[in-house]
């Protein structure tokens, strides 16, 4: 069976290869409806492999998930109340989990370009520091 950290790195490879893609979209208000929905897709993609991250970190940890209707949220509180991760990164994650939850209920024409823009040129700073909190914490495992 894989170890932790080949499951945190299998997560990290298929983040990173979504992250490449994220990095070729240039000036999102030349894109049509289809493109934006790839990368509303894609940003929902790094999120999904965030949590997928946080889970396999707890479930090591012997940390029960919920499974009520708020279990994305309270994944994040557990992963700060396990000092995985900090309020700060928390914050800048509850961004990307609203928009999945949007992303995830809606049409992908409603996608409004004053909110995807925010999120898709941030997103390569907010996961190099949940990367580099998760790398720490790791290591003290």
């Amino acid at each position: 069976m894989a170890s932790l950290i080949e499951k945190i790195n299998a997560e990290k490879e298929n983040i990173s290869v979504v992250l490449t893609e994220l990095r070729k979209v240039d000036d999102l208000s030349r894109k049509s409806r289809l493109e934006l929905g790839g990368v509303g897709n894609l940003l929902c993609n790094v999120y999904n492999g965030i949590e997928n991250i946080l889970k396999q970190i707890l479930k090591e940890m012997g940390v029960s998930i919920s499974k009520s209707d708020s279990w994305h949220s309270d994944l994040l509180m557990l992963a700060i109340n396990n000092g995985i991760i900090t309020e700060n990164i928390k914050k800048q994650l509850n961004e990307y989990l609203g928009f999945r939850h949007f992303f995830s209920h809606t049409y992908s024409f409603l996608l409004k370009l004053e909110k995807l823009t925010p999120l898709a040129e941030n997103i390569f700073e907010v996961y190099s520091s949940f990367e580099k909190e998760i790398d720490s914490f790791v290591k003290k495992l």
